[in-house]
């Protein structure tokens, strides 16, 4: 089947038109899975390293390393610069919380990025 000759390499030029959509829209996807993954990450870990916290016999900065070796096991060290674990009040009961930081830069590679933080509460364990 032969085409007008009008119509010769117009596939070409349909192939970029839809290019031109579909890769700004892939690429947010991306983002948005990558920004999710660390988001959900971060949030577990500083979960974790409140409840490590809340334990009899440690305290904040034992929740804080905690939470830094989880991140850093999990995504990368660099998510875990910022982390603060302080004593304070969790549904009225003296409890443990750890504040995660981070920057998740776009696509990975650099540049603006998506800033988060992330909380984590935990009540502390009382003696019988």
């Amino acid at each position: 089947m032969s085409r007008p000759r009008g119509e010769r390499g117009s596939a070409v030029v349909d192939f970029v038109l839809v290019l031109v959509v579909l890769v700004p829209v892939f690429l947010g996807v991306l983002q948005v899975a990558l920004v999710m993954h660390v988001r959900n990450t971060l949030a577990s870990a500083a979960s974790e390293g409140a409840r490590y916290a809340a334990t009899l016999d440690r305290g904040p900065a034992d929740g804080a390393a905690r939470t830094r070796r989880q991140i850093d096991g999990a995504v990368s060290g660099r998510f875990a610069d910022d982390i603060e674990a302080h004593p304070a009040t969790v549904d009225g009961a003296p409890g443990v919380e750890v504040v995660v930081h981070a920057t998740v830069p776009a696509l990975g590679i650099g540049g603006p990025g998506v800033s988060l933080t992330v909380t984590g509460h935990a009540v502390e364990e009382q003696r019988p």
